[in-house]
């Protein structure tokens, strides 16, 4: 196995595939780098380096009991960055990755990034307070905490059953496989670091970091997205980051990555090209 050790010990597991100029993506909660494979595929496939780290206490790394918020998360991944000399890189971050993405650069700038991708991402900010009145109420995030707490095997069969790949949608085709592969990656994540893991991808404010992007970025968002809703999350982070370009896919769900592929794989290849 591929890892890494950072400063205070944790062992970070990587993916790196192809060769050519470096692709490295962020995922969401909580699942692993695994979710990110069709696109892996695609992409090394058109000669790009794909890499994909599972983040500290999810897939393969190991399960610190600290460290699970977006400051650490970002320093995790500049420290594969260093490990691995990565220069010229396309960032792309999906949901909870789009929020370590936009801390990356926030916190420690784009020396070694060419552009940025976020995908259904949670920034600038999910949950509801003075300043973001759109936002969720805390009692939802809340809410995902106690059904961790009560049974998390059975939480994590339910939110691929429904939202996240909008599979509670009239008509939706339904694929047992991708609600069994969520449930696989989520399960092998620990308890602490997901549970965390709630609060870094819902309370964290990013709007300053976003506002840090001197990058080209793509945000892509489906008007449909249950998990991270668009009018809070891709509308006002393409008004945060300069010159962003803002792709709407109709009728998307949060999982674009899988319920979009073809198009997703195909718009991030014409970015990168770009």
């Amino acid at each position: 196995m591929r890892t890494i050790t950072t400063k205070d010990g944790t062992e970070i597991y990587y993916k790196d595939w192809g060769s050519g100029e470096p692709v490295v993506f962020s995922h969401g909660w909580p699942l692993s780098a695994d979710a990110w494979e069709s696109q892996m595929f695609f992409l090394a496939s058109h000669g790009y380096r794909c890499i994909a780290h599972d983040r500290r206490g999810h897939g393969r790394s190991s399960q610190p009991w600290n460290g699970n918020d977006m400051d650490t998360y970002a320093d995790d991944l500049l420290e594969l960055f260093e490990a691995l000399d990565l220069k010229g890189v396309t960032m792309i971050g999906h949901s909870t990755g789009g929020g370590e993405v936009a801390r990356f650069i926030g916190r420690h700038g784009t020396s070694r990034v060419a552009r940025a991708v976020l995908m259904g991402a949670v920034p600038p900010i999910m949950v509801k307070t003075e300043a973001n009145p759109g936002g969720l109420p805390i009692e939802v995030f809340d809410g995902f905490r106690a059904a961790m707490i009560a049974d998390r095997a059975q939480f994590f069969r339910d939110v691929p059953s429904g939202p996240f790949f909008n599979f509670n949608r009239p008509g939706a085709k339904v694929s047992q496989g991708l609600i069994e592969s969520w449930w696989l990656q989520g399960m092998m994540a620990g308890f602490k670091n997901t549970y965390d893991c709630i609060k870094a991808f819902s309370e964290t404010d990013f709007t300053e970091d976003l506002k840090k992007f001197d990058v080209p970025t793509l945000i892509l968002h489906g008007d449909d997205d249950q998990i991270v809703p668009i009018a809070d999350s891709a509308l006002l982070s393409a008004k945060l980051v300069p010159g962003a370009i803002l792709k709407i896919y109709p009728g998307g769900a949060h999982a674009l990555g899988d319920t979009e592929k073809d198009q997703v794989n195909q718009d991030l290849l014409d970015f990168i090209k770009s």
